[in-house]
């Protein structure tokens, strides 16, 4: 019996089915690592892209064959990984993938980062098992912190097509689809500048996320454009993963100010709770603008005045580009048919202004 054991546990070991995140665990190491090393990155040492490889040998992991696989026959599913179930604005991009591949045939796979760069990886590799044609994501906020594209990278090179949306990066090329986040926060600070508001604060987040920065950008410029100063002092950066405790009473305290730009409908409709539980009058004392124009920023009270991003339209769009890519037989070398399709946005004007 003790023979029988020893001589069926090597064929156990070498049929094991394993992932990245398998390997990464073994080792000690992160998903970004053994995903290098498998590639014979020269970001990692010899030592331990000997280590990987090794291991990968032993187990068997071939993650090529699965690609070649995938490339060769096609299965009617689209992968969707989103960062957030909680903002609606992802749910109504989804909404809008779903509708437009059902009606090109197509089904839906939606798995969710939670801002994790981790998942984000392990995600891509589930979906990336001959179960799907390509990709439409957005980016979690942890891979734009690490700035690490290697896992888009590598789905591209195998010849996966992969559309971003909102989230996105010039490091990798692909179809992107997304609105034009400066010009809309320019247009909203210049709307508030315009009907009469002179110190203008920013509720922003890490400048790391695109879309942030782009928006801080727009605020900036629109400040300058009107003639008014940028004061450093009205900007306000608080966590993606915002908690109620991040933004206090002290900011309005110490400050001066007339009306807020919000990078999205969350930080809005906190500050305006916030603000009316100060004293403050809104929007007589404080207008308050936000991106995103969800269910939020419709049953606040008073009602948001918001940045309309036309989520639905946004994910038909991207749903439309790949499965285009998808059935004219998708080849990453031919980078000329990449393209990248903006969104028109448009201010949705509510109680918590008056614009005039």
């Amino acid at each position: 019996m003790l023979n029988f054991i020893r001589r069926d546990r090597p064929r156990q070991v070498v049929k094991k089915k394993i992932t990245l995140k398998h390997i990464a665990r073994e080792l000690d190491v992160s998903i970004s690592t053994v995903s290098k090393a498998l590639k014979n990155s020269d970001e990692i040492s010899q030592d331990t892209k000997e280590k990987v490889q090794a291991f990968a040998r032993l187990y068997n992991y071939k993650p090529n064959n699965i690609a070649i696989s995938l490339k060769n026959k096609r299965t009617k599913n689209i992968g969707v990984i989103i960062p957030d179930i909680v903002h609606h604005f992802f749910t109504t991009v989804f909404r809008g993938i779903e509708q437009y591949a059902n009606e090109k045939g197509y089904n839906v796979i939606v798995c969710v980062s939670d801002e994790s760069f981790d998942k984000e990886v392990i995600n891509m590799e589930m979906l990336a098992n001959g179960s799907i044609d390509g990709f439409i994501m957005a980016l979690s906020a942890e891979t734009q912190k690490r700035n690490d594209f290697n896992h888009l990278r590598e789905v591209t090179e195998q010849g996966i097509p992969l559309v971003l949306f909102d989230r996105v990066t010039d490091e990798i090329d692909c179809d992107k689809v997304l609105i034009d986040d400066e010009q809309a926060a320019f247009d909203a600070t210049a709307r508030l500048i315009r009907s009469g508001k002179r110190h203008v604060a920013l509720f922003t987040t890490e400048g790391y996320l695109n879309v942030s920065s782009k928006r801080e950008q727009g605020y900036r410029k629109a400040l300058v454009a009107e003639g008014l100063p940028v004061e450093e002092a009205l900007i306000l950066r608080l966590p993606y993963q915002f908690e109620e405790e991040s933004l206090s009473e002290a900011f309005f305290r110490e400050r001066r100010f007339d009306a807020v730009l919000c990078v999205n409908e969350i930080f809005a409709v906190r500050g305006m709770r916030l603000a009316q539980g100060m004293g403050y009058r809104v929007p007589e004392d404080i207008s308050f603008i936000g991106f995103t124009d969800g269910l939020l920023s419709r049953y606040a009270s008073p009602s948001l005045t918001s940045v309309a991003q036309h989520g639905e339209r946004m994910g038909a769009v991207a749903a439309e580009m790949l499965i285009e890519k998808v059935e004219q037989e998708y080849d990453e070398t031919d980078r000329k048919s990449y393209r990248t399709e903006i969104i028109p946005s448009s201010l949705v004007e509510r109680e918590s202004t008056a614009l005039g």
